[in-house]
């Protein structure tokens, strides 16, 4: 049986990356459609934050988290899709040791920052329902930049901890890795020692990035659907669930997404079903977040077209 060569870190000056395909000719259409994606999602979330700004009515906790959350979506798909169309174009899969572990940082905040505030988002929802005369002074905006500066906080420090344990690695088995971008799961799997500071390491960053904040939605929520089901009329019911309606659409596209590629990159060796995890993860779940909250809010919808005829 043929040994697996081990390579030092001081002599792996790059890494690998799998490529979304290696049809030449399926490369070009290939780049323009995630060309094309990636303007629709960042102009989009910026068309968010433009509306939210625009607009006194909208300077609210709830529209001031979304403009947040739209600001952390276009820095989560940037950090990989650019990167990504940089490689089909130039036909070179190839990454730094310095690029990928920015990469990989930068990825774990943008998620993070998602995944947190949506939980803050939630719990918003929470006070305007179930505390609606007392949200203005649960709300104020010192809370809110609070929470915000926690969620970055949190964010950072999942970072750091990614980072500082990668820097740690002494030996590699392989320098390629198995997705389109320099995912930290798969990074560490790289290592040739010290496995299990990395599978703590790996439950560390799903309690962080998952379980944590989506216990928070979960918990915001039951109380949420019990203040609801206690109003007597319908349509207050309806008036009531409806401005969480957006919320729980992002909450489902994002975390459905997230876990499949999350646990898809633990338990699968299949590096096609990683990459299309990955996409619907990193490319769809920003891209579509504007559109949900422009179609499902009315607020956002009738305020965007006041700004299209300004």
């Amino acid at each position: 049986m043929m040994k697996l060569k081990v390579k030092n870190i001081t002599h792996v000056s790059q890494f690998y990356l799998l490529r979304v395909s290696d049809d030449p000719e399926l490369q070009p259409f290939l780049s323009g459609l995630f060309l094309s994606t990636y303007l629709i999602s960042v102009l989009g979330n910026l068309l968010i934050i433009l509306t939210v700004s625009s607009f006194s009515h909208l300077h609210t906790p709830m529209y001031f988290f979304l403009s947040i959350l739209s600001l952390a979506d276009i820095g989560f798909i940037s950090t990989t899709v650019p990167n990504m169309i940089a490689e089909l174009q130039i036909h070179s899969p190839v990454i730094s040791y310095v690029g990928c572990l920015t990469q990989m940082s930068l990825f774990i905040i943008f998620a993070c920052m998602d995944s947190m505030l949506l939980a803050v988002m939630a719990y918003d929802r929470f006070v305007a329902i179930c505390h609606p005369l007392r949200y203005a002074i649960i709300m104020n905006p010192c809370r809110c930049g609070i929470l915000v500066l926690m969620s970055f906080s949190a964010s950072l420090f999942e970072s750091l901890l990614h980072n500082l344990v990668a820097l740690q690695l002494k030996c590699f088995k392989d320098v390629a890795i198995a997705n389109f971008f320099c995912h930290p799961s798969q990074l560490l799997n790289l290592s040739c020692n010290n496995t299990f500071n990395n599978n703590i390491l790996m439950y560390v960053t799903g309690v962080i990035l998952g379980v944590f904040p989506l216990s928070g939605i979960l918990i915001s929520y039951f109380k949420i659907i019990s203040s609801i089901l206690r109003i007597t009329s319908s349509s207050g019911r309806y008036k009531a669930f409806s401005t969480c309606g957006s919320h729980l659409a992002v909450v489902c596209l994002f975390y459905g997404t997230g876990l499949g590629e999350y646990f898809g990159s633990l338990l699968s060796h299949s590096s096609g079903n990683n990459v299309v995890a990955s996409l619907m993860y990193t490319v769809v779940t920003p891209m579509l977040n504007p559109f949900i909250y422009s179609l499902r809010n009315q607020d956002i919808s009738d305020s965007l077209k006041r700004l299209h005829f300004c």
